[in-house]
């Protein structure tokens, strides 16, 4: 079966710029929960922090996919503003420039020609935000890679073999773990050795760093291939 690891990365949209009533939606339970200025001020740095966990107020900057087989791999990412770095390759990594809408149109393209599909907490956060954000952008997914959780029941055609349900066995292993400790466990090369995780995304492509975001989304495809070898040669029974 052909397959192909993915993986996004996200930046959330500047709060200062959201307008008014979207602000109010957003910071509503932190004025009710709040118990002085300083939880406020505390709990409304999370939010700003965190609005690229959501689709909604998020936006991906770059999807990564590699060939398991083929053992080749490819970024899309966006450029940072006022950035205008060019397309390059590096240890068997295409990395191509363009908007979301353009990755969004080629990610679906190619998922059309895989069966099975792997991810690291993919049907948590990958699939839902790179569904979401292609139908805002008019885009139709090429295939439902939220369909059934459980690999037993799944169609033939979209395999999703999301890494963290597999290895927590659904969540009955008590700590489930981070791609760093999974990694770091078997013997594999973290993607955040090189001083770089998901929470520099934001600063990175706010200061014109948008080619390394797409090397660490590189770094990541390639440890959860690595991770799914593991998972295949010794934990997968079906």
């Amino acid at each position: 079966m052909a397959t192909l690891v993915f993986d996004i990365e996200t930046v959330g949209a500047d709060f200062d710029g959201l307008e008014d009533t979207t602000k109010e939606v957003l910071t509503r339970w932190i004025k009710r929960e709040s118990e002085s200025g300083e939880s406020y001020n505390a709990a409304l740095t999370d939010l700003k922090e965190g609005l690229g966990f959501s689709p909604l107020t998020g936006a991906i900057v770059a999807i990564g996919i590699y060939d398991a087989e083929r053992e080749r791999g490819a970024v899309y990412f966006q450029n940072s503003p006022g950035k205008d770095i060019k397309d390059f390759e590096e240890n068997r990594c295409k990395f191509e420039v363009m908007s979301e809408k353009e990755m969004l149109i080629r990610f679906w393209a190619i998922v059309e020609k895989y069966d099975t599909f792997v991810t690291f907490n993919g049907r948590s956060f990958d699939v839902p935000f790179l569904m979401i954000r292609s139908a805002i952008h008019g885009i139709r997914p090429s295939k439902n890679l939220l369909a059934n959780r459980y690999l037993n029941y799944q169609p033939g055609n979209s395999r999703h073999i999301d890494l963290l349900d597999q290895l927590s066995f659904y969540g009955a292993l008590r700590r489930k773990g981070s791609l760093h400790l999974w990694c770091e466990a078997f013997g594999i090369e973290s993607p955040k050795t090189q001083g770089v995780d998901g929470d520099d995304v934001k600063g990175l492509y706010e200061s014109g760093k948008s080619d390394v975001i797409a090397r660490y989304n590189a770094r990541d495809i390639i440890a959860t291939t690595k991770l799914y070898e593991h998972y295949k040669n010794f934990l997968q029974f079906n």
